[in-house]
């Protein structure tokens, strides 16, 4: 927010947000930043319908359920919600496993969910952020966008592919006022890694520190999990008028992990 002349200034006042995968983690986090400042939030992911429903009356927000792996369904969430000046591509999933031994249907569905969902929401989404001469789309990539790690190759795939996507279309966007980046988190601190730890424990031997240190964040040089809400944080400003000629831009927030 900025304040001017003693009042607040909301900075997306008056914009639509849709974050796909935001009734959790990342892009809850992301949801209640833009919400924050003044946007307008769809809500899009599956969970607990009372917490879907706290969510909802928190950031007065519109909630939709709709599968992102049907690409029928997300039409169809498109054409119901209407128009969006931002767009967040956050939904993601994982599954690990040696290549010989992938499971054909991991496979589909991590491509499906991870790249092929984007690809949807914002075809359907940059005819009218084109009309309006304003657009913002954010795709969540992942630490694994500029690297690999064994056992992942739908999800390196997936990540290196939303990369390219990004790319793409800022290049076809470039003149119309609409830009397209991803952020790349490393290990952010969400439930789901935190219920991991006492398995790992037992699994290992370990300590809670060495499980933290040694094992999640063996490739993070700070040593600290990425926040959620520094992730939201980072969206806000790539919806910003001053970022405005930033577009096709990959940024990290991972501790390091890329730079070595």
């Amino acid at each position: 927010m900025l304040k001017s002349e003693g009042r607040t200034e909301q900075l997306l006042a008056g914009k639509r947000a849709l974050i796909t995968g935001s009734t959790s983690g990342i892009g809850l986090a992301t949801a209640r930043a833009l919400y924050a400042e003044g946007a307008e939030v769809i809500l899009n992911g599956f969970g607990d319908p009372d917490e879907i429903a706290a969510l909802t009356k928190e950031m007065d927000a519109v909630h939709s359920s709709t599968n992102l792996l049907d690409p029928a369904a997300i039409e169809g969430m498109m054409g119901e919600i209407g128009p969006v000046d931002i767009l967040i591509n956050n939904a993601g999933m994982q599954y690990v496993s040696p290549v010989e031994d992938f499971p054909t249907d991991k496979w589909d569905a991590i491509l499906a969910l991870n790249l092929t969902a984007a690809f949807h929401t914002s075809r359907l989404a940059v005819p009218a952020m084109k009309e309006a001469g304003w657009g913002r789309i954010i795709n969540t990539a992942s630490a694994h966008s500029l690297t690999a790690s064994p056992f992942k190759s739908a999800y390196n795939a997936s990540k290196h592919g939303i990369v390219g996507f990004t790319k793409t279309i800022a290049l076809e966007l470039a003149q119309t006022g609409v830009t397209a980046n991803c952020i790349s988190p490393g290990y952010v601190w969400t439930s789901l890694i935190e219920g991991q730890i006492p398995d790992t424990m037992a699994a290992r031997g370990l300590s809670r520190e060495e499980v933290i240190n040694d094992v999640l964040l063996a490739k993070q040089p700070t040593k600290k999990f990425v926040q959620p809400e520094e992730i939201g944080a980072l969206a806000v400003f790539l919806c910003r008028e001053e970022a405005g000629n930033v577009t096709g831009a990959n940024w990290s927030i991972d501790g390091g992990w890329t730079a070595e």
